[in-house]
């Protein structure tokens, strides 16, 4: 083994983070540095070139600076679990034999830390502490590491014990014939496998009958193909309530929504997403000659909604990433091969109890008491859980980088904070097993989107992965309550993720799906809970066949795994699919050009029997019929009962509006999401039409996103969340029809032809089995399927289950568990007739006298149970807000659509979590508008009709009745909206809403200021007046904290500072040119086509877009893979341009585009091609961010580029996605000709983007071309204008003679108006950024 020191492995900031932690487990410790450590293993001796190799292969990052200590030091070495093998390696490895060294057998990496204990008095060794307690030792162990993935050792050679390779263990099986029932209870426990009893009963009475014990492969794989999270058994049941037997079942309750309006739904709970109709559209991927070219056929829309919340609660990040992850699949394997197109992500969480900004309502106060607030602790939560903050710090990063690593954009979603001890209510309500919910879109083609017949003798593959043991009983273990399974249970049970090894097997069903009617997919399922064993059976079960599998062809990354473990263990990245004997060749080549692991498994045969063998050990793990498997209805009857409470009414007497407001803008729930947005990439693919974030200022309050079917043509899909899990604690089946109604009110914003086009995904969370939830559970799943979605006319064909929502533990003598309330999270999806019409909450100040009307759909109820108002003043109450009638719903919707179309509606924001307040305010924020708002109309309840007692009171009765009239019509969470509308539209915006019998609940309420003032008006008296930026400073606080936590806290400073800043004109863009002009036209018409590489590799993500915008200009675009190049199916000497395109080669693990680079200079061959390719002087070349950082790494070998930088991590330490403003500079690049002094907004999604001169380039001699700017046009180092603080906002350099530029920014995903965030609204729908491509075919000629 050769151990090769590397890079430093944290920032100075990071480090101090970590010393402070480290500190409170050992006080003695007065430092901490922490380095990279490469071990290297190899089949053959290493020679000393090799050894140089890996040397500067494994140069990456910024070096370990020079520190001398004194005292004496500790050492720990953190490296992967002992027996796995990290995706690290496995990308690292791939680099070094596509650098020619195939005898490296494998590179892991580590981290060496160095801890410094503190000298004593003077300096001296005097009273020095010498070393660190055993306690202290263990404790900053623990700190240091992930037990799941990871093993300290204080030894770097004991490194060594990673490339052992352990034995595998043995098959056991079950002696039910001797030990009979007692023997599958046992192993029922040791197992984890969460079976009932009457399938314990069933599996006895199967294996007696067949005279033979059962194996542990195959409890493995019954108890994880029947578990509740697969099965949905409580969905399945009978019930009886309150002794009445109910003739639905729950999931036939929600059948009944597909039932009556089957119109618009193409497949329905029969695949891994539903899919509803689209429209004729054109795609655009490669074809004949891997040149790019475009179709037209029928494509449809695929959605899907799932949840990870047992292993967000276990291990937040790689919980929530695999979350995102799992869904993506889903929507990649339905039908015969589908594309993922666009995500969203929602977290519910307990308190969040951030230091230093605990809030006066995080505590285990009981709400429905009578006690004195503020004098409770908290609650407290089970040591092996994560806590809330740490969910929400964690989490979040999991998923976005999953999403961004594979390439999908995350455009919304939603974030709820909630735990309340309300024992009247039954119990401390609460999200310690918190939501983790991933859900998205996606695009088929009408000819994939049903799965064929599988043929006996068809193939049965794996695609991807390989194997290892992570997740095994991840569906038993997500079946059971939080904290009822032992720990070492739990963590097993957690995945980890891969996104690129996803990305390349995304690829590979891409290039099938693409050959059309030649697709060789027959059938594709993911491989998701309970592995393989839950894949491969069901993939042969839905085409009434059995299977043949070969246990040992399994790929896997780990020895020493037991035959249970190799077929049941849930590692991600992984796809089973079918394709006949005589499409072998096509698919392996199909792989072998992504470099997609795949292997041949299995066989389908006639006979319903699957078998799994293993010639190896010369046994059949599983030898057992189908329908033993998967034959047992799992049927259950449950027999709960209804629990009645009494809950106190909330009392508002004694709260001030200006209290009220500050606590409720502080709400995690309502406040500012920035935190959760901008680490996730929201332009990749190009086809985002309206992400979260809004307007000039780029404001996080669009509650819908907006797709684009198609590069061109106007149609689109609109996506949206709506819930209200709180309101379950007082009547659960108003939560359920207020979370569809808030699904329905978020996504009218986007232009949608009729009200039943609208399908829903229903995901349902209870902790069934407590009083009385089983009973709430049904009552809200009758209340929206059998009754609300009919009456809307609108469909559930998708969604999903997840019933053990509860958490216990000891704390103590006493035992503690918290609950979730019956959580239902709706996700609506549409198709959309025209994305440029998406209303948005952005008040408009450029278009004269305006005004603003609230449609309340409540109708003057303001019911205020379970509000944030209510939350933040620690109460419950007893009403809370309902859909009263279907029918003002849907005309609302019509409302809006019609009022849309006309043109009448400047902007639309709907009224939610903060109520009226919450929505006015945020539609201030949005357009940095003052408002002026008068609450007569709203306020005009019975006070001055009453009989209010003594008549020496009356005034002061009066007043306090009016406040509270105040605080509901401001706070109540009712459902409806506020638009903004012109000043001479107002009476017509009126008619319509009357017409519609909306016109007693629509009220004008307000208009703008110029103060930027928040007003409000009640009785002629002005009675609140704050300036809007400093109320947005409190909205954005929660975002802040979280940030400064997370990531530099300078650059949190300097975010939240911009709020502040009354004069910043918001994005202002200059044009030294006309958009519209096609200056490439002249040659398009010539009909010559000029032949460019789009080139990528392996873990790329941006290639399609930068391929149609090159097509757009007139090139002929061909798809180069750098493993056609290796190969020879492709050279470089048959093109006239290069285009390196986004995205995260090889994982980014050897440093942002290092390791894409390095697979060209280290190979011989590829670096004489490429040389001569830069060398030619009718060649040009563009690196588009981890393109450009590739192409800024072969400087050497590109004529005058040696003063160009290295592109490293952005200052924030952060993956920044932004919508960004950016200025052309004067220099000779021939894509920027002509554009000099342009400054324009520009998609912006990287991690490591600084341009960074310390070790390598001239930042005096470098050629620069664009940079960044703030909103007033000057170039800038200040985040977020420049999000990753680059030296005087350099984003883009070229060489003196302009044929090769390399750029951060993604001008290809922003080349048509349509696709940005925000853009001036006289632009055509050519964009600016259009004209950089057009420039190159201008140069070429």
């Amino acid at each position: 083994m050769l151990i090769l020191p590397g890079s430093n492995a944290l920032s100075v900031f990071r480090s101090q983070r970590l010393l402070s932690q480290l500190q409170a487990c050992a006080p003695a410790i007065a430092a901490v540095q922490a380095r990279f450590c490469h071990f290297i293993d190899s089949a053959a001796p290493l020679s000393i070139e090799d050894t140089q190799r890996l040397n500067a292969m494994l140069t990456y990052g910024e070096p370990v600076p020079d520190t001398l200590y004194e005292g004496a030091t500790a050492e720990f070495f953190v490296i992967p679990r002992l027996g796995t093998i990290s995706p690290w390696a496995s990308k690292a490895t791939d680099i070094a034999h596509n650098c020619g060294m195939t005898h490296v057998h494998r590179i892991e990496r580590g981290v060496a830390y160095k801890l410094v204990l503190k000298s004593g008095i003077l300096g001296s060794s005097i009273g020095a502490p010498r070393k660190l307690s055993e306690e202290e030792l263990a404790n900053v162990a623990a700190l240091l590491h992930d037990r799941m993935t990871e093993t300290v050792l204080r030894s770097a050679d004991d490194a060594s014990q990673l490339f052992q390779e352990l034995a595998g263990k043995q098959l056991e099986s079950i002696d039910v014939l001797a030990d009979g029932r007692d023997a599958l209870l046992r192993a029922n426990t040791e197992l984890g496998l969460a079976m009932s009893l009457d399938e314990i009963d069933y599996l006895f009475e199967a294996f007696t009958k067949a005279e033979r014990n059962p194996t542990d492969v195959e409890l493995m794989m019954f108890a994880q193909a029947n578990s509740e999270h697969c099965r949905h058994k409580i969905f399945n049941a009978d019930w009886i309530i309150d002794g009445v037997r109910q003739d639905q079942s729950l999931f036939g309750m929600i059948k009944n929504t597909h039932q009556l309006q089957p119109k618009g739904t193409v497949v329905a709970y029969s695949d891994n997403s539903s899919i509803m109709e689209g429209a004729v559209v054109t795609r655009f991927f490669p074809q004949a000659g891997q040149e790019y070219a475009s179709i037209t056929e029928l494509t449809h829309t695929l959605m899907k909604v799932e949840t990870h919340n047992h292993p967000t609660a276990i291990s937040p990040f790689p919980g929530a990433s695999t979350g995102a992850g799992g869904e993506i699949r889903d929507e990649g394997a339905t039908g015969r091969g589908a594309k993922p197109k666009a995500g969203l992500a929602g977290f519910t969480v307990s308190n969040l109890s951030i230091p230093g900004a605990e809030q006066p309502w995080e505590n285990a106060f009981d709400v429905t008491g009578t006690g004195e607030q503020g004098a409770s602790a908290a609650y407290g939560k089970p040591e092996r859980i994560a806590s809330p903050l740490q969910i929400m710090i964690d989490g979040p990063l999991g998923g976005a980088a999953f999403s961004n690593e594979f390439g999908r954009p995350v455009l919304g979603g939603y974030f709820r904070t909630y735990e309340q001890n309300a024992q009247a209510a039954g119990g401390v309500y609460g999200y310690h097993k918190p939501i983790m919910i991933a859900g998205g879109i996606g695009n088929i083609s009408d000819q994939h989107t049903f799965k064929n017949d599988i043929p006996p003798g068809s193939l049965l593959i794996q695609l991807g992965g390989p194997g290892m043991r992570i997740g095994m009983g991840g569906s038993a273990a997500s079946s059971m309550a939080t904290g009822t399974n032992t720990a070492d249970l739990d963590f097993d049970s957690v995945q980890r993720g891969n996104p690129e090894m996803e990305r390349r097997a995304q690829e590979v069903i891409n290039g099938c799906w693409q050959l059309g009617e030649n697709n060789p997919i027959i059938s594709i399922h993911d491989v998701g809970a309970g592995g393989l064993s839950n894949a491969f059976p069901e993939i042969v079960n839905d085409a009434k066949r059995g299977a043949i599998f070969d246990l040992r062809k399994i790929q896997l990354e780990e020895s020493g795994m037991a035959p249970k473990e190799i077929w049941s263990n849930e590692s991600q990245e992984r796809y089973v699919l079918a394709i006949a004997p005589d499409s072998l060749g096509l698919f392996a080549s199909l792989c072998e050009r992504e470099r997609s692991p795949f292997a041949v498994i299995g066989v389908a045969t006639e006979e319903r029997q699957l078998k799994v063998v293993d010639d190896e050990a010369g046994n059949n793990p599983v030898d057992m019929p189908m329908d033993v498997l998967l034959g047992k209805p799992p049927k259950m009857t449950r027999e709960v009962a209804h629990v009645r409470r009494t809950l106190p009414a909330i009392d508002l007497t004694g709260i001030e509006l200006e209290e009220a407001a500050r606590r409720v803008l502080l709400l995690p729930t309502v406040a500012d999401k920035s935190f959760l947005i901008t680490i996730g990439d929201r332009s990749v693919g190009a086809m985002t039409v309206r992400d979260q974030m809004v307007g000039p200022w780029q404001v996080p309050v669009a509650d819908c996103a907006v797709t684009a079917m198609s590069h061109e043509g106007f149609l689109g899909e609109a996506m949206a969340m709506g819930e209200r899990t709180p309101l379950a604690v007082i009547d659960a089946a108003a939560s359920g029809r207020m979370a569809v109604g808030e699904a329905i009110t978020n996504i009218a914003a986007a232009p949608i032809a009729s009200i039943e086009d609208i399908k829903l995904s229903a995901n349902w969370m209870a902790a069934c089995g407590q009083p009385g939830q089983d009973a709430a559970l049904f009552d809200t799943v009758k209340a929206v399927g059998m009754e609300l979605c009919p009456a809307l006319g609108i469909s559930i064909p998708v969604g999903k289950d997840s019933l053990s929502m509860r958490t216990t533990w000891s704390d103590g003598d006493e035992a503690k568990s918290v609950i979730s309330p019956v959580s239902l999270i709706v996700s609506s999806f549409a198709p959309v007739t025209d994305v440029r019409r998406s209303l948005t909450p952005q008040l408009r100040t450029d278009v004269g006298d305006t005004a603003l009307i609230l449609i309340d759909l409540g109708r003057g109820k303001n019911r205020m149970g379970a509000s944030s108002l209510a939350q933040v003043t620690q109460q419950l109450g007893d009403a809370a807000p309902d859909v009263d009638s279907a029918e003002d719903l849907k005309a609302f919707f019509g409302a809006i659509q019609r009022l849309n179309g006309e043109g009448k509606l400047l902007a639309y924001h709907d009224r939610s979590d903060g109520g009226l307040f919450a929505t006015l305010v945020e539609m201030a924020f949005a357009g940095r508008a003052g408002l002026s708002v008068n609450l007569d109309i709203l306020t005009m309840g019975d006070a001055h009709s009453s009989d209010w007692g003594d008549a020496k009171n009356w005034a002061g009765q009066v007043g306090e009745r009016r406040n509270e009239m105040t605080l509901r019509a401001l706070f109540s969470e009712e459902l409806g909206a506020v638009v903004q509308v012109r000043e001479q539209d107002k009476r017509a915006v009126m008619n319509v809403l009357r017409e519609l019998n909306l016109g007693a609940c629509s009220h004008i309420i307000g208009k703008l200021n110029e103060r930027g003032a928040i007003e409000f008006t009640r009785d002629a008296k002005l009675i609140y007046s704050q300036p809007r930026s400093k109320l947005h400073r409190l909205w954005s606080d929660t975002s802040w904290r979280i940030a400064r936590l997370r990531d530099n806290p300078e650059c949190a400073d300097q975010e939240v500072e911009r709020v502040l800043d009354e004069r910043d004109p918001g994005i202002t863009p200059v044009l030294t040119f006309d958009p519209s002009e096609n200056v490439a036209a002249p040659f398009i018409a010539t009909g010559v086509r000029p032949r460019v590489a789009i080139l990528r590799e392996q873990g790329v993500n941006s290639h399609i877009e930068t391929a149609w915008v090159m097509h757009q200009a007139g090139f002929a675009a061909v798809d180069v893979h750098m493993s056609d190049l290796i190969a020879g199916r492709a050279r470089l000497s048959d093109f006239h341009g290069v285009i390196a395109v986004g995205g995260f080669s090889y994982g980014d693990v050897l440093g942002a585009g290092e390791g894409w680079a390095k697979t060209i200079l280290f190979n011989a061959q590829l670096a004489d091609q490429f040389a001569a390719f830069f060398a030619r002087q009718d060649t040009f070349g563009l690196g588009v961010c981890n393109g450009c950082q590739m192409l800024s790494n072969l400087k050497s070998i590109i004529p005058g580029a040696q003063a160009w930088p290295k592109f490293t991590r952005n200052k924030s330490e952060q993956f920044e996605a932004r919508f960004g403003m950016v200025e052309v500079l004067d220099s000779p690049s021939i894509f920027f000709a002509g554009m000099a002094g342009t400054q324009a907004p520009i998609a912006i999604a990287h991690g490591e983007g600084y341009a960074d001169f310390s070790l390598t380039g001239d930042l005096g001699q470098v050629v620069q071309s664009l940079r960044y700017v703030d909103n007033r046009g000057a170039a800038t180092e200040v985040y977020p204008f420049n999000p990753n603080g680059s030296p005087g906002g350099l984003t883009a350099v070229t060489t003196p003679d302009g044929r090769f530029t390399a750029m951060m920014p993604h001008a290809e995903r922003v080349f048509r108006t349509a696709v940005h965030s925000w853009a001036p609204p006289g632009w055509g729908d050519d964009a600016p950024w259009m004209r950089m491509f057009r420039n190159a075919r201008k140069w070429v000629g």
